[in-house]
């Protein structure tokens, strides 16, 4: 998913020629700006002055210091002014923490310990891991159901980019105008911008088959003849026209023409990264147990969160009578299968869940998390929420299996005997954290 390579052919070749930066070199060719002759002697000249040809008009005070420099080589370059190459995506668990780490690693972005990108595990856990909301809404033809195992409600990428310490630019308006200037504005720079759209609204997905409250963030990362190339996780760029993304940006009513992009390689320092760990897994743990207050939730609802509600959606998968449990809600068979799938997708999505209910990815989080300064503690719980994730597995494939209407609460059963043991499991592991947790903000505290 490299940027076109002829762009970068020329960007080189103009490099060469007039002394610029990779960055100001491509911007001012997708810009149409000539090369200044002006700058173009300045390149020729400090070449031929780091050769040690500097003439018969250089100071006696220049060629003193050519003189010092040529007894030693000359120093190896700076990392180079050209970016990373924008990586594919590869074993995506999550999209939205995926999505940010391509585009963090195409910036130049690392984690200030293992200088190696932010992993999609990191970013996953710095923007709050893991959840659970369940809830279910029946009118007179279907019901419709949603599942969320990632964090919830609070709001997921803005603490990632918050939590992970680059440096942002984020940037909304009201102006269609004004969006595409500040999206050239980050193209120009040379990084990938996400921008927040109605999905709906995209070309390549057809009418009617996403909701029309859906958005997703995707990454622009190029232009390729008339075209913006735009990574939606799929695996390719997509060409979309200028025009067409700037209606479904429109379409998004809610923080209208939302953008962000990285504007420089900076890193947090550990101890700054350590802290913000820390606090995003006392707010996980606090949201699964219960301990604090769901932001934006009505308090009558709050009992489909966390691992109260994992109770209540297991309660309701074992009532056979009630108008809200299973058994009543999908008697007909044509509700039975639609419900089932509705279930086994939100499952399966790297959106709002995903592989393990996304608790394997948040083993990984707290494995890299102990070898941030401080805060070792949390590797020991990584294999609880690694056994979390074979039963969220267990609890998925049950709804692989075919089943005919009359077997209906049998399932159910067998489901509501998961999911009871799932929150059991989630808050043993939960506790366990949260009193680790403590105790490292408590030896913080006392270190300050």
């Amino acid at each position: 998913m490299a940027q076109p390579a002829n762009l970068k052919k020329l960007a080189r070749e103009r490099m060469e020629r007039t002394g610029e930066s990779y960055t100001t070199a491509r911007k001012n060719i997708l810009t149409n700006k000539p090369e200044s002759p002006r700058a173009a002697r300045a390149a020729q000249a400090k070449n031929y002055s780091s050769q040690g040809k500097s003439g018969k008009q250089a100071s006696a005070k220049s060629k003193s210091a050519q003189s010092k420099n040529a007894q030693k080589p000359a120093p190896a370059p700076a990392p180079l002014d050209e970016l990373p190459e924008y990586p594919a995506p590869e074993n995506v668990v999550q999209y939205d923490a995926a999505l940010w780490h391509r585009v963090l690693t195409q910036a130049g972005v690392t984690n200030p310990v293992t200088s190696q990108p932010y992993t999609e595990a990191m970013l996953a856990g710095l923007a709050g891991g893991i959840g659970f909301m369940q809830h279910s809404f029946q009118d007179e033809d279907n019901v419709s159901l949603a599942l969320v195992t990632r964090a919830h409600p609070e709001p997921y990428t803005q603490n990632l980019l918050t939590r992970c310490g680059a440096k942002i630019n984020e940037r909304t308006t009201s102006s269609d105008v004004r969006a595409a200037e500040y999206l050239d504005t980050g193209l120009d720079a040379g990084r990938a911008v996400v921008v927040r759209v109605a999905v709906n609204a995209l070309p390549w997905i057809e009418e009617g088959e996403v909701d029309e409250s859906d958005t997703i963030d995707l990454a622009v990362v190029g232009e390729l003849d008339d075209d913006l190339l735009v990574d939606d996780g799929s695996g390719a760029l997509n060409p979309i026209s200028p025009e067409d993304l700037t209606t479904a940006r429109a379409r998004r009513k809610r923080e209208k023409f939302w953008q962000a992009w990285v504007t420089s390689r900076r890193a947090p320092k550990p101890e700054v990264l350590a802290a913000n760990v820390l606090e995003a897994v006392e707010e996980t743990t606090a949201r699964l147990l219960g301990t604090s207050e769901l932001r934006g939730v009505p308090a009558h609802f709050a009992k489909n969160y966390g691992i109260a509600g994992m109770r209540t959606f297991a309660a309701r998968l074992r009532d056979a009578e009630g108008k809200t449990g299973w058994n009543q809600m999908f008697a007909e068979p044509a509700q039975l299968e639609s419900g089932l799938s509705q279930l086994a997708g939100f499952l399966a999505d790297t959106r709002f869940g995903g592989i393990g209910g996304l608790r394997g990815l948040y083993a990984d989080f707290l494995d890299e998390a102990a070898d941030l300064p401080g805060l070792a503690d949390l590797g020991e719980h990584s294999a609880a929420y690694a056994q979390l994730a074979a039963l969220w597995i267990d609890f998925a494939q049950l709804l692989e299996e075919p089943v005919q209407p009359a077997q209906r609460q049998e399932l159910f059963t067998g489901l509501a005997q998961v999911m009871e043991q799932i929150a059991q499991a989630e808050q043993d592991a939960a506790q366990a954290l949260a009193a680790t947790a403590a105790t490292l903000r408590q030896s913080t505290d006392v270190a300050h």
